[in-house]
């Protein structure tokens, strides 16, 4: 045993159950307004230009800013934990985004809100430090489920996060959205630095500054474009020189990870056939997690004359995926009873698998409202347990020194994978189209299609995940 991991027992078995209770708590309220501020304004986005005085292209800036940020420091801030510790950079990351919050609660200027919006991307890396805080803090034998809840919080704020755009769009101004997320923010900062520890096995060593600065800069030449490209079009030659910049800076950063002494990224561990399956499986679940988001709210408030909407409100478009983050939440403990028993592997081929039979009913069975929510909620289950796995993978194959950077990194395929969906899924519903009255909205073909491609992507997860060996958690 490595006085790493003697430390980390030392401090748990020093936690009392209540305490480690209220410790979950705080973490996961944190992770829970984090997931919640990222998915928040989707459902509101076409309101907004009329409501700012300002173009629809401006607007969308407010999800690609934060898109942007998130996807840089993720990576940067669990590699920080590692070094100085992951409590204090959790405190970091929920920092942000009160103070984005707080920014974008008392302005309608869109420069001030995209910057607002930026600030509080750099909070998406509370949940992977989350994760690997409690894996170290928590009394052993609430390890698993506590790893399990705070991951389905990525699902869960999304989902409790549209019915809740709906309900204030309908009777309140925006703003109320930044003042909820600001509110909830420093409740969870002020409870996880007066009752969460710190953990154990600061690595230390220098920042990489040089591979932070590639690594941002690739990861932006490649997200900008995925998240433009609907109002860029495929066509535009910035997209594909943008692409092309991603790959050669993504191909210089791998180069200088591989001849210096403390890396940003431990490229050596991160190609493990364990992790890098993980990571693959981690893309194809964010690709059907975000798809299911944009292709059931707006499917229910399609009129009904599209030949598949029922005209519903926002307010009711957003509750429709609220027992979907309620499966996720209450699937999460399962999970973890799975993961102990089954092993974490064949934990997130069965949640790939439940989410590819969701995907079928949606394409199948679609003649009611109940049908499609009924279809979502299998699909919030299947997702809820196989993100449940995936830190749990993670941990496993991973140096206890090396959790938050390896979880972070983890998160960013799970983004990556959602930016694609976003792409590829707008611009399908996008060539896709029926005209009803004055408008053009997506056809049923067009949605069909995006079920199809998330099943089949989920069916893919299955299939690599089943080849990684079965090791027991890491404590």
């Amino acid at each position: 045993m490595t006085d790493h991991d003697v430390s980390a027992t030392a401090v748990a078995e020093h936690t009392s159950p209540r305490r480690a209770t209220f410790e979950l708590l705080v973490v996961g309220l944190g992770a829970l307004v984090v997931a919640l501020a990222q998915s928040v304004l989707i459902p509101v986005l076409s309101i907004l230009p009329a409501d700012l005085d300002t173009s629809a292209s401006n607007v969308s800036w407010l999800l690609t800013s934060t898109l942007l940020v998130a996807a840089v420091s993720v990576p940067i801030l669990g590699r920080l934990g590692d070094m100085f510790g992951k409590r204090r950079m959790l405190l970091v990351a929920i920092a942000a985004l009160v103070v984005g919050s707080l920014i974008t609660s008392f302005t309608d200027n869109i420069g001030l809100l995209i910057a607002g919006r930026a600030i509080q991307g750099a909070s998406a890396a509370a949940i992977p430090l989350g994760i690997s805080l409690l894996a170290t803090v928590m009394p052993r034998e609430r390890v698993g489920s506590s790893i399990a809840l705070i991951s389905a919080m990525l699902g869960v704020g999304g989902s409790l996060g549209l019915p809740l755009a709906g309900f204030v769009a309908e009777h309140a101004d925006f703003h109320v959205l930044f003042w909820i997320t600001g509110l909830a923010g420093v409740v969870a900062f002020v409870g996880i630095l007066l009752i969460v520890p710190e953990a154990p096995g600061r690595s230390g060593g220098r920042v990489d500054v040089v591979g932070s600065v590639l690594l941002a800069a690739g990861l932006v030449c490649l997200l900008l474009p995925l998240a433009q490209s609907s109002t860029w079009g495929w066509d535009d030659p910035r997209i594909w020189v943008l692409l092309a910049a991603a790959v050669v800076l993504i191909a210089i950063f791998g180069w200088t990870q591989l001849r210096i002494e403390d890396p940003l990224v431990d490229l050596k561990a991160l190609r493990r056939p364990p992790i890098v399956l993980t990571n693959a499986a981690s893309i194809l679940f964010g690709f059907a997690l975000f798809a299911s988001f944009i292709g059931t709210a707006s499917y229910i408030e399609a009129p009904e004359s599209s030949g598949y909407g029922f005209g519903s409100s926002l307010l009711v478009g957003g509750l429709a995926m609220l027992p979907s983050g309620l499966m996720m939440l209450l699937f999460a403990p399962v999970a973890a009873k799975l993961i102990a028993t089954r092993g974490a592997s064949q934990t997130l081929a069965l949640g790939a698998l439940v989410v590819a039979a969701g995907f079928m009913a949606r394409i199948f069975v679609h003649e009611a409202l109940w049908q499609v929510v009924v279809g979502s909620t299998v699909i919030g289950v299947g997702t809820g347990i196989g993100y449940a796995a995936m830190p749990s993978l993670i941990n496993a194959h991973t140096p206890a020194d090396e959790t938050g950077a390896a979880n972070g990194l983890n998160s960013l395929f799970r983004s990556l994978g959602s930016s694609l969906a976003s792409a590829i899924g707008g611009s399908i519903l996008a060539g896709s189209t029926v005209i009803v009255g004055t408008f053009a909205v997506p056809s049923l073909d067009a949605y069909q299609l995006i079920f199809a491609l998330c099943g089949a992507a989920a069916v893919l997860a299955a299939v690599l995940v089943m080849f990684i060996p079965h090791r027991p958690q890491q404590a």
